[in-house]
């Protein structure tokens, strides 16, 4: 049995698991800075792994027509298994940062805007679920990456998964 410091994890040194998601990534209220995604770092990559998709939704979203569904509020792809996170404020930056970044693509989100698109709520004590896919390959999904696309695409590829929570 593997012990928990061998575990796939994802953590943000801003974010404690379950905890509060800082107004800073938000959207609006005191301290709120439009649209700065936050840092996230991931560890303990399962063997195999060529690179890691990101999906971040509101998984307690009520949808007008009925249940609630998830809102997914920023998707990444083709992140490389050597790059150990993402920096604050990545978001609608991965051209300009170059280095390890080159190649990763982000997606768009429910509200139809490529990026990370910080929480606008209704009310509060929603959750925030950060969920990290170790893949065996790279994804070709054309010019409009959505969760749905990543989401059909990566079936039969993942490795492991990694969850972060956080509370708005």
């Amino acid at each position: 049995m593997a012990n928990a410091s061998d575990e796939f994890r994802l953590v943000s040194p801003n974010i404690s698991h379950e905890g509060r998601l800082p107004r800073q990534y938000m959207s609006e209220g005191q301290g709120a800075k439009k649209n700065i995604s936050p840092p996230l770092e991931w560890y303990n990559l399962p063997q195999g792994t060529k690179t890691l998709a990101l999906i971040v939704q509101d998984i307690d979203a009520p949808d007008p027509e009925g249940p609630i569904v998830p809102f997914s509020i920023w998707v990444v792809v083709n992140i490389p298994a050597t790059v150990k996170g993402l920096p604050e404020g990545f978001s609608g930056r991965e051209e300009e940062m170059g280095g390890e970044y080159v190649g990763i693509k982000e997606g768009y989100n429910d509200l139809k805007k490529h990026g990370w698109e910080a929480p606008k709520l209704p009310s509060h004590g929603h959750r925030i679920e950060f969920k990290v896919y170790a893949l065996d390959d790279e994804l070709d999904l054309g010019n409009k990456v959505t969760r749905e696309k990543v989401l059909e695409a990566i079936e039969g590829h993942v490795l492991g998964e990694a969850v972060l929570m956080a509370i708005f």
